[in-house]
């Protein structure tokens, strides 16, 4: 196909060039960099425990009913097939324990076991992807009261405690099988919409909640243990019980990963400045890129300033051997697999951005105290060729070019999608 795009990466990779900057390098790192992408935008994050599955409890809400979404699992696994046929480069996938494969038969949180979870590991085989796990402390009546592993009722604590611990024991299960650690990521939507007396009281319940969990052992050469933390959410607008705060001292404590998720603190908090004052003290740092948009409503990920310096810091770090990178967004209001590509996909271009940039040269800037030639440069970090060289990485990659994509994404919206509303 001869439509430019390699002439223009020839020239690209010249511009780059002449700052120091080794354009075959970056792409063959990014080749290697996997993203975990999460299976809920795919059915609004409805899973599949029962039929026609409603949310309730638990502060999850997707919006929008645009037509096409996946109804079971084999629809579902159809679509993130066809997302990631769109999506360049190494991939994960993130389920909930809400998308095992249980028959037709409902299987309660606390009974969950392994084997529901076999096809998506024969699926993975088939794919070539790892996975990553999830458990899910929502959309139950036992989290209707806005308390799981936080509650004062024993019942309802020991319930949740038992499902988390079958999680880990999935994940372990999980990660054997495929042969890579799988990531398994603790969030809870444990908190109150107004003021609450007994915060500290639900934290203390809350840390010897997660101690019982983690009290027993797994290599973690097959699992990965993280907790995320939130700033609020919908019925826990004034206290969450997982803040930011608590979740760190538990981390540093007890030696787990630390997630961050984008959509989970102030608008005017940055999360890319978190990167470096975390990594000289954590085990690691699992993140969760999603776009909150005046507050935390899991929008598309887009080619944003906060991504590409998420990007940035890790890389000046050096620090991909301790990020885990994922996503975590839902907007049933559009194309559900247009979604995924679009979000991931601006992921993966804050990513090479990153890989492309002459750190050298900005440091070098720093010591010789020529700040107006460091801040000069990242503006004109922003008009190099950078489109060029995604261009060509998407093509070598055998995915559509930037200009092609949206079109095939319309084409399986005509061909699949709208026929199961038929």
């Amino acid at each position: 196909m001869n439509d430019g795009i390699e002439e223009k990466f020839e020239s690209a990779k010249k511009y780059y060039a002449d700052y120091g900057v080794d354009v075959d390098k970056a792409l063959e790192k990014l080749k290697e960099i996997p993203i975990s992408v999460h299976c809920w935008q795919g059915d609004d994050c409805g899973g599949f425990e029962k039929p026609d599955a409603e949310l309730s409890g638990g502060g999850i809400l997707a919006t929008g009913n645009k037509p096409g979404k996946a109804r079971n699992l084999s629809e579902l696994k159809a679509d993130i097939k066809k997302a990631f046929s769109l999506i360049p480069g190494k991939k994960r996938l993130g389920i909930h324990a809400m998308y095992g494969d249980f028959g037709s038969k409902f299987v309660d949180r606390d009974k969950i076991e392994s084997n529901h979870f076999d096809s998506w590991i024969e699926w993975a085989k088939k794919e070539k992807v790892n996975l990553d796990f999830h458990p899910t402390l929502f959309s139950h009546e036992l989290a209707n009261d806005g308390f799981t592993l936080s509650a004062k009722d024993k019942n309802i604590r020991n319930f949740w405690i038992e499902h988390v611990k079958r999680s880990r024991e999935i994940s372990n299960y999980i990660g054997k099988e495929l042969g890579a650690s799988c990531v398994m990521n603790l969030w809870i939507p444990d908190g109150s919409k107004d003021l609450t007396a007994s915060r500290l009281e639900h934290r203390q319940i809350l840390a010897g909640a997660l101690d019982e969990i983690f009290s027993v052992k797994y290599p973690e050469k097959n699992i990965i243990d993280a907790v995320e933390s939130k700033l609020f959410g919908i019925a826990s607008e004034s206290y969450v019980v997982g803040s930011y705060d608590f979740y760190l001292a538990y981390v540093l404590k007890n030696d787990k990963f630390m997630t961050l998720d984008t959509g989970h603190f102030h608008p005017t908090e940055k999360v890319s400045d978190k990167i470096s004052a975390l990594i000289p003290f954590i085990k690691g740092i699992n993140l969760h890129l999603s776009r909150g948009v005046r507050w935390d409503s899991d929008h598309v990920t887009t080619l944003s300033e906060e991504l590409i310096a998420i990007m940035q810091e890790i890389n000046r770090a050096d620090a991909f051997d301790k990020v885990y990178i994922g996503s975590d967004f839902f907007d049933g209001s559009i194309n559900r697999i247009g979604a995924w590509v679009i979000g991931e996909r601006a992921i993966l271009k804050s990513l090479l951005y990153a890989l492309l940039e002459p750190t050298d040269l900005l440091k070098k800037y720093e010591e010789e105290n020529r700040l107006f030639a460091r801040l000069g440069f990242f503006e004109q970090l922003k008009t190099m060729p950078f489109g060029d060289i995604w261009n060509y990485y998407c093509r070598q990659m055998g995915t559509d070019a930037e200009n092609e994509w949206i079109d095939e994404v319309i084409k399986y919206e005509r061909e699949v999608l709208e026929n199961r509303n038929n």
